[in-house]
């Protein structure tokens, strides 16, 4: 039985992991964690029956004795859990999105660490990851890259971390080319630069997730989409990097190793 510490475990997130980590024969629920002050801290979480672990405010207490952490908290606390994790030699999944450039650089120079990182955990997700680098290496400069992400109005950063992920495969996929970055357009901009790559947030009622990447041609355009309706393919893909990591050695990992593209 793989021990899992679940971050972030009264959310959106941490609640969809929960519920599938407890039909899981594989895994045993050992520590629920949400942030300081949170009313449901030492309580029984409402999908526990009653029965421990208790949500608590303290991850070092929590992530004790455990196996591996699956991280869906805020950026600064997932940080901050790294750390705590590295202490302790436990492993590690990172789903959290808004991670800065210095967080990930930290994550990647801690030598110890045994981590997986995706800001989307869904399998179809990564596939499309895999595939925005393959096309774009074809496709070449002949063509417009742009994309577009939708989300649920309660969404706190723009653009998705997905959508930036998709955006560093297609830079990627042709290497070399001098990008030039634009998120959104508005007023007088002028004709589209051949070489940019625009990236169009849109946040409205309870969408979970969609992404668009669009190579845009002369008398043709191919699309690439993910459309995600329930957070249990990013639980499942959460769960499955969990079982897949406490078997590795120490590194940095993504879930294209996880998924083995």
């Amino acid at each position: 039985m793989v021990k899992v510490v679940i971050t972030g475990a009264c959310g959106k997130m941490g609640r969809a992991i929960l519920k599938l980590a407890l039909e899981d024969g594989d895994l045993d629920v050992a520590g629920l964690v949400e942030m300081k002050g949170h009313p449901m801290t030492g309580r029984a979480h409402d999908l526990m029956g009653g029965k421990p672990p208790f949500v608590v405010d303290d991850p070092a207490e929590a992530i004790s004795g455990a196996d591996v952490v699956i991280d869906f908290s805020e950026a600064a606390a997932s940080v901050s859990h790294f750390k705590t994790a590295v202490e302790k030699g436990v492993a590690h999944v990172i789903g959290t999105t808004g991670l800065k450039d210095d967080d990930l650089r930290f994550i990647r120079e801690t030598k110890s660490a045994r981590v997986v990182v995706s800001p989307n955990m869904s399998i179809g997700m990564n596939i499309l990851f895999d595939l925005a680098q393959r096309v774009s290496a074809i496709m070449g400069d002949a063509y417009d890259a742009e994309i577009v992400e939708l989300h649920h109005h309660w969404k706190k950063d723009a653009p998705s971390g997905s959508a930036l992920k998709i955006k560093d495969a297609v830079e990627a996929g042709q290497k070399g080319r001098g990008w030039i970055e634009v998120f959104g357009r508005e007023g007088m901009t002028g004709e589209r630069k051949k070489d940019e790559i625009g990236i169009m947030s849109i946040r409205g009622g309870d969408i979970v997730g969609e992404h668009t990447l669009f190579f845009a041609g002369i008398g043709e355009r191919l699309e690439l989409t993910h459309r995600a309706w329930s957070r249990d393919n990013f639980a499942r893909g959460a769960l499955l990097a969990a079982k897949w990591l406490v078997n590795q050695p120490q590194g940095i990992y993504s879930m294209k190793d996880v998924l083995g593209l």
